[in-house]
């Protein structure tokens, strides 16, 4: 089979590890501290994209009187402590990595998290498992941006055409996409449809590392620069 995909870029969370119901649970907390409630439907509004907007939304939802930044401290410090304690890693996550490159591409953890969430998870992932990781607050524009992955790309040195991305959410779709990558889709909240260049799947487990790198090598669209 020829390999075509030079690289694949993967999201972190609800993708490599099973981190969606702490975030879940950890912004359901906060808000009925607040006095509001938090609902499926309000992750999904949330899932994929920055902490920042996360926050902002929190405020809008709630009315609340703290700043931005205190609702961000107080998400931060609760992931923090949860991920160090216990960091779920889906089915055949890993094993998914190392089969790809072992096939000989190049490997990218991109991710709305923040760089202190990332190294407690990247302490159980494996960081050596990554040539290039990309954090929420190491880009000007996270997602639905295009500029996470553009800008993984391009310190991989690979074009968007010949990289495949696997994520969960919409909004990491619709970056991946934007930047002009493949992408595989594993939904974890909110359904999301296949489309041109977008193929579901029920379960990390579920993807063939041959047929995930076979996706790689498509039409050159632009490519957008980060």
């Amino acid at each position: 089979m020829t390999v075509s995909a030079r690289a694949v870029l993967f999201d972190m969370d609800g993708v490599l590890v099973d981190s969606e119901p702490i975030w879940y649970q950890i912004e359901g907390d906060l808000v009925r501290r607040l006095g509001g409630t938090w609902g499926r439907e309000h992750q999904a509004r949330c899932i994929g994209g920055t902490v920042d907007a996360t926050c902002r939304y929190i405020a809008t939802l709630t009315g609340t009187s703290w700043s931005v930044a205190q609702l961000q401290e107080a998400v931060m410090t609760d992931m923090v402590a949860a991920l160090s304690t216990a960091s779920p890693v889906h089915l055949g996550a890993l094993e998914l990595v190392d089969a790809v490159r072992a096939r000989g591409a190049a490997t990218a953890l991109v991710t709305s998290s923040f760089r202190v969430l990332v190294d407690a998870v990247l302490s159980v992932l494996g960081s050596h498992r990554f040539d290039v990781v990309i954090t929420g607050d190491e880009v000007a524009r996270g997602k639905p941006d295009p500029e996470p992955y553009a800008l993984a790309c391009r310190r991989l040195e690979v074009h968007p055409a010949d990289a495949v991305v696997v994520e969960d959410a919409l909004n990491g779709v619709r970056s991946a996409e934007a930047a002009g990558c493949a992408v595989v889709v594993v939904p974890s909240v909110a359904p999301i449809e296949p489309g041109p260049g977008r193929y579901v799947v029920d379960r990390v487990a579920d993807i063939d590392p041959d047929w995930l790198l076979s996706l790689g090598g498509g039409d050159r669209l632009e490519y957008v620069e980060a």
